[in-house]
């Protein structure tokens, strides 16, 4: 794609780096039939490559953004199917990092969205605000339907149908303090606790910390650990995000100056996602550049890091799993085998629901603020996984497992919990009743 920005705007290394992705746009078009908004609504402003061109004449002419763009790059996902399918090598991910920062610094939005967002972001990072959200969205649910029918309000509506009837009693394994291997030792990992994942389902940790533990690794949980900052990075909130990603790396790069560590494990691919990109979101800073590329490279997905390990094969436990790949697994870090390797291993027969590639329509706050595109690739995508007449669903991220939970009876359940129960852990509560079949 030709550009046109002058040198002086070149000068700035955030425009400079979104010129050099731009340029490699040949305006093919193959990203469409795999973006999941153009799937959906037909328009090509909605696809990848329509934004694409949306982002090169808003930076190009160094104008604010206006309500035309914002609509159309709040409508993305940025599942990043359209990377995987990418012939040219775009990288989208960062042009539209680069696109939310300039809307977040140039456009004012309406009152109620500034306040939805504003809610979001106080909210969701921080796990006992969290908590007593949710407390709070009993009083709210009577009320769903009349929110429901204003636009505005329809993202608060949206969040009462998300929140769940139960909330999980804290756990004491996302306390600050180390879980000792059992037995030989043969290495240690930082786990990171997560926000909204640990007040949702804390079970997801404690599995894992579990089968680390009787594989022989000894599991961290750092002190003054922050939210990973995806949340905030997604809607543009750099500075806010590049907070959390500082105070991150502290913590952890504390950990591998005293007791060294072989991985930061991290159980929700979304946080994943962001925290391998921690080298990328800081490279201007003299003072972390080096150490948040280091905190990069170690950290892996828990089925990333399991695929490490010396896992035994089990016997097969005749249940068959429909294994969902969240976007942020398969086209974030670009893990696509792990998962399901593990679990055929581990006895289980695995199957794949048609059209793996498409957004289940989660994506961080993406269902509340997009519900009703959200509610189209959600239907979707539980149709593609019913087909596959599966006994449980596995997945690999709290955002996935939340929405389509709301669609379907099928248990859905983390791929590592599937995993501790074949490896010598308990029955996950999930299960009860299928595992006394």
């Amino acid at each position: 794609m030709q550009t046109n920005f002058t040198l002086a705007q070149l000068e700035d290394p955030h425009v400079a780096e979104s010129e050099r992705i731009l340029r490699k746009c040949v305006h093919c078009g193959f990203c469409t039939a795999t973006c999941p908004t153009y799937v959906t609504l037909g328009n090509e402003l909605d696809s990848p490559r329509g934004r694409i061109y949306l982002i090169k004449d808003m930076l190009e002419n160094d104008r604010p953004a206006d309500a035309e763009v914002v609509t159309h790059i709040d409508r993305c996902l940025s599942c990043l199917a359209c990377t995987t399918t990418c012939p040219s090598g775009v990288d989208y991910m960062h042009l539209i990092d680069h696109a939310r920062v300039h809307i977040e610094n140039t456009y004012k939005r309406p009152f109620l969205n500034r306040l939805t967002r504003n809610l979001l972001a106080a909210v969701l990072p921080y796990p006992a605000r969290f908590r007593a959200a949710l407390r709070l969205a009993r009083l709210g649910r009577p009320f769903a339907g009349l929110l429901q029918k204003n636009p505005a309000l329809k993202p608060f509506a949206a969040m009462l149908a998300l929140a769940p009837r139960s909330i999980p009693a804290p756990s004491s394994f996302a306390t600050p303090g180390v879980h000792q291997a059992t037995g030989e030792k043969h290495g240690r990992v930082a786990i990171l606790t997560g926000c909204a994942q640990s007040v949702l389902d804390p079970a997801i940790n404690e599995a894992t910390i579990r089968l680390l533990n009787r594989l022989g690794i000894e599991v961290v949980l750092p002190k003054g650990e922050v939210c990973c900052g995806s949340l905030v990075h997604h809607m543009g909130r750099e500075q806010q995000a590049l907070d959390s990603a500082r105070a991150n790396v502290d913590v952890w790069m504390r950990e591998v100056e005293t007791g060294g560590l072989d991985a930061i494990v991290v159980t929700a691919s979304g946080c994943g996602t962001t925290i391998k990109d921690y080298g990328h979101m800081l490279r201007f800073d003299p003072a972390y550049a080096e150490k948040a590329g280091r905190v990069s490279a170690l950290a892996k997905d828990i089925t990333e890091y399991l695929a490490t390990l010396d896992l035994p094969a089990e016997m097969p436990k005749g249940l068959t799993v429909a294994y969902h790949s969240a976007c942020s697994m398969q086209h974030g870090q670009k893990i696509t085998t792990a998962p399901k390797l593990l679990l055929k291993a581990a006895g289980f027969t695995v199957r794949e629901p048609a059209e793996g590639h498409l957004c289940c329509g989660s994506a961080g706050t993406y269902n509340i603020l997009q519900s009703d595109i959200s509610a189209a690739l959600k239907a979707r995508k539980v149709k593609n996984i019913e087909a596959t007449k599966p006994d449980i669903i596995a997945t690999g991220n709290i955002g996935c497992m939340t929405q389509i939970a709301t669609a379907t009876s099928i248990p859905i359940l983390h791929t590592v919990e599937l995993l501790d129960w074949a490896h010598g852990g308990d029955v996950p509560e999930k299960l009860r009743d299928i595992a006394q079949r």
